[in-house]
């Protein structure tokens, strides 16, 4: 079910797998790949990364892909280059789409989208059984950007 990821690599970073998670039926949780993204020059880690494996109700609210940069690495397109790495194991789990959501808020998430030429879909609303929306403070929009791969 899950792919080698030794290949998930440029020239300026690379993505370190951390832990791979099976799916919950009983949550409606796909399968997903955790990662670190680290420098290439170094072994840094500058953030870290995620890639849900299939879409469901789900990903449709909290997307595919997930990532963080931490505070000083910030400014040099790590999460969008991440992005780029992982669109490729996404094509190798024959996805031909993949989804990307964050609040509308968080003007660094929606340019990640934008720098990882993902579309702008919509401004959906988050139902109340989400996660999402108790997790982050009863937090009732996301945005949602698509690549299509």
């Amino acid at each position: 079910m899950f792919y080698k990821t030794e290949n998930l690599r440029t020239d300026e970073i690379y993505l370190q797998l951390r832990k791979t998670q099976q799916g919950d039926v009983e949550k409606a949780w796909v399968p997903a790949y955790h990662f670190a993204i680290c420098l290439a020059a170094t072994d840094e880690v500058v953030g870290k990364c995620d890639l849900r494996i299939g879409h469901n109700e789900n990903t449709y609210y909290g997307g595919n892909i997930g990532y963080e940069i931490f505070t000083k690495y910030r400014g040099h397109y790590y999460a969008a280059k991440a992005c780029e790495l992982l669109f490729q194991l996404a094509k190798r789990h024959a996805m031909s789409e993949v989804v990307i959501t964050c609040d509308e808020n968080n003007l660094a998430s929606r340019k990640t989208c934008l720098a990882a030429s993902c579309e702008f879909e919509a401004v959906v609303p988050i139902p109340v059984w989400h996660d999402l929306y108790h997790r982050e403070h009863h937090r009732e929009t996301t945005c949602r950007y698509v690549k299509k791969l």
